[in-house]
């Protein structure tokens, strides 16, 4: 009657019951192949290989412990080298593959002693200590893998950095013998000192097939464009003798030249330069009553006088690098260390890294035929270049030349950006030093002819406590068209600012930054918030500018955007009976600044007036709470080599409410400062880049008889 009587304990009636033994079969079969599944997947998905059992650790880098693999003498020898290789010809990058992170995976093979049949090592050297850091450090690195499966590129332990300590021959047979060698496809070596007496090649003697080089003397005659990396020659004293670096600008000697085994021709020339220049040059040389040893290494000499190398770098503007033996030298490595601009004369050098490096901003090249005119090249060359190249020596060092770390994870990082392009890095992230944040910034200089308008401007306010005139000047800015942001820089710590509910309800977004000190300079700090190129100045109380002047400006800014575009001008004058400069705010026909107090500009600029800004002019701006926008001016046009651009043709600007109690800019001391101000700037600066114009700029059809509603601008102050 019930449902459940036609079940027992071990299923329904109607299925027949299994035997046991068959039972018992099956449940062992399951059984087995669950097992397996499940050491199949374990196997699948445990990092293994064939080829690497284990990190790439110091214990592994012990040669002693290291497996000795004998070569035969009939081992094959690769190909000598194929010249024409490209990386679409010789590099497999399929086998790099896509990955989220745009990174390639490298391989370091396990370390052998790789010794001839009768047991004498390919090299005299075994694993030098430049090598082993170059290993360490790419071990230790995101590029590295111990997953030969998923590699992309492969760095055999095989230390050929130094051809003079090598076996050419059982140096090829041993590339040759490793697992993925495959005619050296995908594969790197790393070599500084290339070639041998009497030639000295100026790339790897070892026959190498298909293999990436990257080497310390390449010539244009040996370098696979594209292909092979250009790296320098590692100085040892950079691990041994720390240089402090040193602030750019005018230095004891003019040119030095400190190598020791130069070209008697060469020397010879030098040495005329030297009778012709007098104490601007130094000609050093090795000193012959020293023991030789690590000390004398470390010393050179002129006329007996010995002095400290590579300190003695620090002592000069230019430092001669003149090609010896090989073409790539150990000494550009300490002359960039010393921030001294390298002055190089090696005829058809592919300089280190010059596929992502401008060297044009570090160094001087010149022609070897052209060392007679050393002296009067370099003297052409302005004092303000002089001073930017000696930064960009000494970052280029700091950069790329300061360890084998440092040379090792820049070669893959360029092979890298060959590989996957769309992420490589971009110039500016190769050239610009870091502690300026020019990853989003590009200078005025490399911009398009004219920007593009939508992205707009960033109003940048800069206030104390004028709270009314403050939110005046904000709503008549927001009425701009092309207004994308407004920040306000709140400069009093005494005060906090009003509440958000009080500020005026616009249609952009709104920021306030408070300070920690009140200084002018505040408003020319790179805020992570100015998102846009183009900044616009304005002091709290320019409340008369009306939004057709204001969308004006911004629109001969984007045609002109390596300039200062405003609106108050003023002009600089010569004092001849004071001798001096003298700065004019009367309205005169000339124009040779226009004040910050309402300027369009680069945002560029402000990277440069805050991290770059010569001497100390940016602490007396701050302390004397005067002539920010007159430093502006003079940095804007230092670098440009260009006037500022009025426009329109109002003159007055300010609330006139806004009693000489409230302004800084009224005060008769402040006016008098001004002058002081220009006198000295320049002086800092080493000449006087302001450049006066008698131009401004106007709406075409402002004063024309037309239809206001046909004008583009209409409201045009004139007074």
């Amino acid at each position: 009657m019930y449902a459940s009587g036609k079940y027992s304990s071990r299923g329904p009636a109607l299925i027949p019951r299994m035997k046991t033994k068959h039972r018992i079969y099956y449940i062992t079969l399951f059984s087995v192949v669950l097992l397996g599944l499940i050491a199949t997947g374990m196997f699948q998905f445990w990092p293994h290989s064939i080829e690497s059992t284990s990190d790439w650790t110091l214990d592994k880098r012990s040669v002693h412990d290291a497996p000795l693999v004998r070569l035969p003498v009939s081992s094959p020898i690769p190909e000598r080298g194929d010249l024409s290789c490209r990386m679409h010809t010789c590099f497999d990058v399929y086998r790099c593959g896509y990955n989220p992170k745009n990174r390639i995976k490298v391989y370091i093979y396990p370390l052998q002693r790789f010794v001839d049949e009768l047991g004498v090592p390919i090299s005299s050297t075994g694993l030098s200590r430049e090598y082993n850091d170059l290993l360490s450090a790419i071990s230790d690195s995101d590029f590295y893998t111990d997953d030969v499966t998923r590699a992309c590129l492969f760095i055999p332990s095989i230390d050929v950095l130094n051809q003079n300590s090598l076996r050419v021959r059982e140096t090829a047979q041993a590339l040759a013998m490793l697992p993925r060698w495959d005619k050296g496809m995908n594969h790197l070596l790393f070599n500084m000192l290339p070639g041998g007496p009497p030639d000295y090649n100026t790339a790897l003697d070892v026959p190498r097939d298909r293999a990436l080089l990257a080497g310390g003397g390449f010539s244009t005659w040996t370098y696979r464009q594209g292909y092979d990396v250009s790296i320098p020659v590692y100085s040892p004293l950079s691990a041994d003798v720390e240089l402090p670096e040193r602030q750019p600008g005018p230095r004891r000697y003019f040119i030095l030249s400190s190598q020791t085994a130069i070209h008697r021709e060469y020397r010879a020339e030098l040495e005329r330069l030297k009778e012709e220049n007098g104490e601007a040059l130094l000609l050093l040389d090795k000193c012959s009553n020293l023991s030789q040893g690590a000390a004398s290494a470390r010393k050179r000499c002129y006329k007996g006088q010995v002095y400290d190398y590579p300190q003695i770098l620090q002592d000069s503007s230019f430092c001669v690098v003149l090609r010896g033996a090989r073409l790539g030298q150990a000494a550009l490595s300490d002359v960039l260390q010393a921030g001294c601009v390298p002055v190089i004369l090696a005829d058809s050098y592919i300089l280190p890294f010059s596929e992502v490096l401008d060297w044009k901003r570090a160094s001087v090249v010149i022609p070897e035929e052209k060392l007679s005119e050393m002296y009067t090249i370099l003297k052409s060359i302005p004092h303000r270049q002089v001073e930017e190249m000696q930064r960009q020596a000494r970052w280029f060092w700091e950069a790329y030349f300061s360890s084998m770390k440092a040379i090792g994870l820049t070669t893959l990082q360029i092979i890298n950006d060959r590989i996957y392009p769309y992420a490589a890095r971009t110039y500016e992230q190769w050239n610009n030093p870091p502690v300026v944040k020019w990853s989003s910034v590009n200078s005025p200089l490399f911009l398009p002819l004219i920007p593009p308008r939508a992205p707009g401007f960033t109003a940048v306010v800069l206030t104390y406590d004028r709270v009314e005139s403050l939110f005046r000047v904000i709503t008549e800015i927001s009425k701009v068209p092309s207004l994308a942001k407004l920040l306000v820089v709140w400069n009093n710590q005494n005060k906090s600012p009003p509440e958000e509910s009080l500020w005026p309800k616009i249609g952009v977004p709104l920021k306030v930054v408070r300070t920690k000190e009140n200084k002018l300079s505040n408003r020319f700090f790179p805020y992570d918030e100015i998102e846009t190129e183009a900044v616009l100045a304005i002091d709290d109380d320019i409340i008369m500018l009306t939004s057709d002047e204001l969308q004006f400006g911004y629109e001969v800014w984007r045609e002109f955007p390596d300039r200062l575009v405003g609106y108050p001008g003023r002009l600089h004058l010569w004092d001849h009976e004071m001798g001096k400069w003298k700065y004019e705010s009367e309205w005169t026909n000339e124009v040779s600044m226009v004040l910050t107090g309402a300027a369009f500009y680069h945002k560029y600029f402000n990277y440069l007036y805050t991290y770059k800004m010569p001497g100390d002019i940016k602490n007396w701006v701050d302390a004397h709470m005067n002539c920010e926008d007159i430093a502006m001016n003079f940095l804007v046009a230092n670098i440009t080599g260009k006037a500022p651009i009025k426009v329109t043709p109002r003159k007055k600007f300010k609330c006139p409410e806004c009693t000489a109690i409230d302004g800084l800019s009224l005060d008769q001391t402040h006016m008098v400062e001004r002058s002081e101000c220009i006198n000295k700037f320049a002086s800092v600066f080493g000449t006087m880049p302001l450049k006066v114009v008698e131009h401004r700029a106007d709406p075409v059809l402002y004063k024309d008889d037309f239809p206001e509603k046909l004008k583009s601008f209409p409201n045009i102050g004139s007074l």
